[in-house]
């Protein structure tokens, strides 16, 4: 009876053959255009380095159809099928990318392509003080100043014209403050392993009841507050006067103005599962992270806020904002829908792109 699944005849033996070929050559095919989105993603980011070194003009804040050429990247939906090739029928197809601490709209370049791969038109834009945007991130003091760039956007679209919003980690704030002031302009909002924070909560409060969570994490993030914050759980003052990573944009004897994480301590906590590729253009491309936006208190109405169409992806293995506290967040500020994603750190554009990409699709396409 064994011989059955172990003998073939020879035409059997160069089908299956051919067929091995033409995987090994898809495989082949895949790798040489990932390498090749990685190469041209890392050139971009230095060149963009080295042009901030040596011009101080304006440019743009908005990364969105950069190439007509399309790259299909490796990393499978969890079911084994493609994704759909057109969404002709989704009434919003304009998605906005709205990048978390330290990160950039650079930073959703593989999300950007496969969004466009399917028809639909996405924008990912630099806030403040982060990206390509020159301003210096020590004059960044405010949630409205650092999400200007999104504000202007939204502001400069046609009436009859809506869009998606998706925000990343402390870019969920951001998000939140756009839908207090243009509900009008949104259609969904996406809070992608994000600080959806409730009404006169600040974005440092998620990371605070991350440190409560999980005293590792508060151990491997300010080691020097390690003892100390456990006799004074959530105190920012305390943050500001003890971490190691803050940055005294106005002198020693002025408060902290931003702050800014070793490379070791940002490969643990954001990308425990994304490609060393990634981790390399992110540690070239990121910049200190403004410390007034993420300490001010949100003020969101039950008119504006309250009424908009939410909804949570959470990232499973996220070291940064655990799964306990986004399950949390979404408890205490019930979303109308809540994804997750396995597998994936804290930046799943770098470590579960397709993923992300198929659940923002079943979003845009949620009546």
């Amino acid at each position: 009876m064994g011989n059955k699944f172990i003998c073939m005849t020879k035409k059997d033996g160069k089908e299956t053959g051919s067929r091995s070929k033409r995987v090994g050559r898809s495989q082949r095919k895949l790798l040489v255009e990932e390498e090749f989105l990685h190469r041209q993603a890392l050139s971009m980011a230095i060149q963009q380095h080295q042009l901030s070194q040596r011009f101080d003009g304006s440019m743009s804040r908005r990364i969105g159809s950069t190439s007509s050429r399309r790259h299909s990247l490796p990393d499978p939906l969890p079911n084994g099928k493609q994704g759909p090739e057109n969404l002709e029928h989704v009434k919003t197809k304009k998605i906005v990318l709205v990048h978390g601490e330290g990160f950039g709209a650079w930073s959703w370049y593989k999300t950007i392509a496969l969004l466009e791969e399917v028809g639909l038109e996405p924008t990912a834009l630099d806030l403040k003080g982060s990206g390509i945007d020159r301003t210096d991130t020590n004059t960044v003091t405010t949630l409205a100043d650092y999400s200007k760039p999104l504000t202007d956007y939204l502001e400069n679209l046609p009436e009859d014209e809506k869009v998606i919003l998706v925000g990343h980690s402390s870019g969920g704030a951001c998000v939140s403050f756009a839908l207090e002031h243009f509900s009008q302009k949104i259609s969904k909002a996406v809070y992608l392993c994000a600080t959806m924070v409730s009404d006169g909560q600040r974005p440092f409060d998620v990371f605070a009841e991350e440190l409560i969570c999980t005293g590792q994490t508060l151990h491997l993030k300010f080691p020097l507050v390690f003892e100390l914050y456990n006799a004074n759980l959530g105190s920012s003052e305390l943050f500001l006067k003890e971490s190691e990573f803050l940055i005294y944009g106005n002198g020693k004897d002025e408060p902290p103005t931003a702050f800014m994480f070793a490379q070791q301590q940002l490969k643990g906590l954001y990308f425990n599962q994304t490609p060393t590729k990634d981790v390399a253009l992110a540690t070239v491309s990121m910049r200190p992270i403004p410390l007034g936006p993420i300490m001010e208190k949100l003020s969101l109405s039950q008119e504006n806020y309250g009424k908009s169409r939410r909804f949570f992806i959470q990232t499973l293995d996220d070291r940064a904002l655990s799964p306990d506290v986004q399950e949390k967040l979404v408890r205490e500020n019930p979303p109308e829908g809540v994804f997750k994603i396995k597998g994936s750190d804290h930046c799943p554009f770098f470590s579960k792109p397709q993923s992300l990409h198929k659940i923002l699709i079943e979003i845009a396409q949620i009546p």
